[in-house]
């Protein structure tokens, strides 16, 4: 039989302690942390903006129908009008005809502007830098207004001044008429422009949004110049009313109709309907994936 061992005495633990050394250095990264604003985001919206082809090609072929065709009108008018014929006539109206077509261009920068980042899949970069989609919205509709605006507003001025000067049996256009001739008919094109970004943000698809705002520009005049039935009259003449060529045309008071928008009734009214979709447009960019 064996016998039983006593128990060993517990020894203490040793206590260890590092030996005094230079501590560890730690990282600084050289580059400043700040606390991002809409100048990062519009500084990056218009690097992108200035920096694709798409820009300069839509907006040389705006300036090139703008000029083109507001000089070319005055230049056939005024070859072919008898002496005495232009009195009375306001010679800033001839540049009614290539702000028109022209501003199926700027429509088409403007859908482009945001559409094209979702065919691409450029837009989660961007979500991903600017996590606050609004600033994102607001930067891309800041920059785009201010480039849409500054682009018309040199056109019209230079095709205004040569008419004039070409024209020389028209009256001169009043202080009034100079301004909404100017700088209203380039506020009204930069927000329909504008207009087209915010439905190019809903839509979330270049072609489809571009369908939707050429319609939105041509369809009701197309539509009310075939409606011949009389009970139609009154849709008839609202549709031309309110219709894109003739809040055009009120800039240079020769709207097609004697009733309707007048004076600054048109950017008032596409002030509103600008401000109700960039309102959607941010609902649904807060509710959706990108």
């Amino acid at each position: 039989m064996s016998t039983p061992q006593p128990p060993m005495p517990q020894t203490a633990a040793p206590n260890w302690q590092a030996a005094p050394g230079p501590s560890q250095p730690t990282y600084s990264s050289p580059i400043p942390v700040v606390r991002t604003h809409l100048g990062h985001a519009l500084a990056s919206e218009w690097t992108k903006i200035r920096s694709v082809r798409s820009t300069m090609w839509t907006l040389g072929v705006f300036v090139l129908l703008v000029v083109g065709i507001g000089l070319a009108a005055a230049a056939l008018v005024a070859a072919n009008s008898a002496e005495g014929s232009l009195a009375g006539e306001n010679p800033l109206s001839f540049g009614f005809f290539g702000l028109l077509l022209g501003s199926i261009c700027i429509i088409t920068l403007g859908v482009l502007t945001t559409a094209s980042e979702y065919g691409t899949g450029m837009i989660r970069t961007t979500m991903t830098a600017c996590p606050t989609r609004g600033r994102v919205l607001a930067a891309k509709a800041i920059v785009f207004f201010v480039v849409a605006f500054a682009v018309t507003l040199a056109s019209a001025v230079l095709v205004a001044l040569a008419d004039v000067a070409m024209l020389e049996g028209a009256r001169e256009p009043s202080g009034q008429e100079w301004l909404k001739g100017t700088l209203g008919i380039s506020l009204f094109i930069a927000l329909l422009g504008l207009l087209s970004l915010v439905v190019g943000s809903i839509i979330r698809h270049s072609a489809g949004a571009i369908t939707i705002m050429i319609g939105v520009v041509l369809a009701p005049l197309v539509i009310a110049m075939f409606m011949f039935s009389e009970s139609l009259q009154d849709l008839q003449q609202a549709l031309i009313e309110y219709s894109i060529p003739n809040q055009f045309s009120v800039f240079y008071t020769q709207s097609l109709t004697e009733s309707g928008p007048s004076g600054w009734d048109p950017l008032w009214i596409m002030l509103g309907v600008t401000a109700a979709a960039f309102a959607g447009a941010y609902a649904l960019l807060e509710k959706r994936d990108v």
